[in-house]
This record gives structure tokens, sequence and C-alpha cells, in this order.
């Protein structure tokens, strides 16, 4: 029988290549907002729709956008993004379903290890949006909300857009993880909720002010304990 514990030493090195690729590629796209969400949003659904103008503003105000790389939301962020003209970045992952590039990427990477790919998502953002989607939208969510709380990443915003999705989860994490005293009443100031794409425009302009390149310097000096 194969024993697969004599090959962990070496996948180190495949670990290691992967983040160096990511690392290179992304640190060059200059500040970053990455978008979130369900792979299998309709291009006819109303999230679609405001994902793609959601991106298209931000690649205007100078972000580049980066998604999965993959369809639904994250083809609708990419889609938007090119319409600006923007740089439009595409991270995907092998899957045992392979996943295919959509075609809005302009900028691809690929990544074998979730845990890569989720930290390229977070290191080189300046913000994130994240649309209604499944357990992978949320892990990316909670993960995010986590590095901020523990100081692991400098704060940033983190905005959910579509109330009705999310404040039945949000009402949950009052009720129950809140109440019990598992977090501080201010974690909940670490992510607003949002309907529309301009009003996710706004919480970034708001939080970086119109100096965008002063905030990205300020932002790399920081200390990224991963």
């Amino acid at each position: 029988m194969r024993d697969f514990r004599q090959e962990d030493t070496w996948r180190v090195f495949r670990i290691m290549a992967e983040f160096v690729e990511g690392f290179e590629t992304l640190s060059k796209v200059g500040p970053a907002a990455s978008i979130f969400g369900s792979a299998r949003a309709k291009q006819r659904s109303p999230e679609y729709k405001k994902a793609v103008r959601t991106a298209e503003l931000l690649a205007r105000e100078g972000y580049a956008v980066i998604t999965g790389g993959g369809d639904g939301i994250m083809e609708a962020a990419n889609k938007g993004a090119s319409q600006a003209g923007g740089v439009s970045v595409g991270l995907n992952i092998e899957l045992p379903v392979p996943q295919k590039l959509n075609r809005y990427v302009t900028t691809a990477l690929s990544f074998r290890y979730f845990f890569v790919r989720k930290m390229m998502f977070v290191k080189y953002a300046r913000a994130l949006v994240i649309f209604p989607g499944g357990f992978g939208t949320l892990d990316e969510f909670l993960e995010s909300l986590t590095l901020v709380q523990t100081t692991r990443h400098p704060p940033f915003p983190v905005i959910l857009v579509g109330g009705d999705y999310w404040r039945s989860l949000v009402s949950w994490i009052e009720g129950h993880v809140l109440e019990r005293d598992y977090i501080s009443p201010e974690d909940l100031k670490l992510f607003q909720i949002v309907e529309e794409p301009e009003e996710v425009v706004e919480i970034v302009r708001a939080f970086y002010g119109r100096k965008r390149d002063r905030h990205r310097a300020e932002a790399s000096e920081a200390e990224m304990a991963w």
C-alpha cells in the first residue's frame, strides 16, 4: 500500500511554489477588492447584475477586482471589472470536477491548495465584498472577520450585499454568539450590510478617502502575522 506520509515533506515545495507565484503576480495588480458569492447565481438574477455593477464601479475607482474566477457572482464581478477597463483577476482552484475560468478574467492563477488561495484573496485586498453564497462564501466571510478581530490583518471594509440574505445570519450571531459572550459588541462593527453597488463604493471611499496610494502603503507596512 502506498504510504502518503512519505510525500508530505516534498509537498511543501509545491505549496511554496503556489505562494511564490501568487505573491509575484498579485503584488503587481495594485489596490484590489475581492468579491465573493455563489457560483450558482444566474445571469438574470438581481445578485448577478449587482455584482457586475459593483465591480465596474470599483474598477473605475482604480481597484483591481479579485474573484475565484468561476461562474455566477465570480463571473459577474470579472465582467464588471473588464467592462470598466480594470484589472480582472481570477484565482482558480483545482477540484475533482474542474472549474473553468470565466471569459472575463484577464489575470489568472491556479491553485491546488485552498488555504493558499484563501490567503491571496485577503492579503492583497483593500476591501471584501460578499454577495449571497454557500459554504465557501461563508468561509471567506468568517475567516476575514477572524483575521481582523485577532489583528492578523489591518482593519478593512467587509461588506455584505443583500440584507434579505444576510440579516438572519446576523440575527443568529447577535442572539447566540454575542448573547453568550463569545464575541464582543464591537465585533459586530467589523462588517456592514448594504443593498446597492453605490453603497459599496461609498463605504470604501469613506474608509480610505481619496488618497488610496497612501493608505495602500500604510497597509503594506502593517505586520501580517500569517
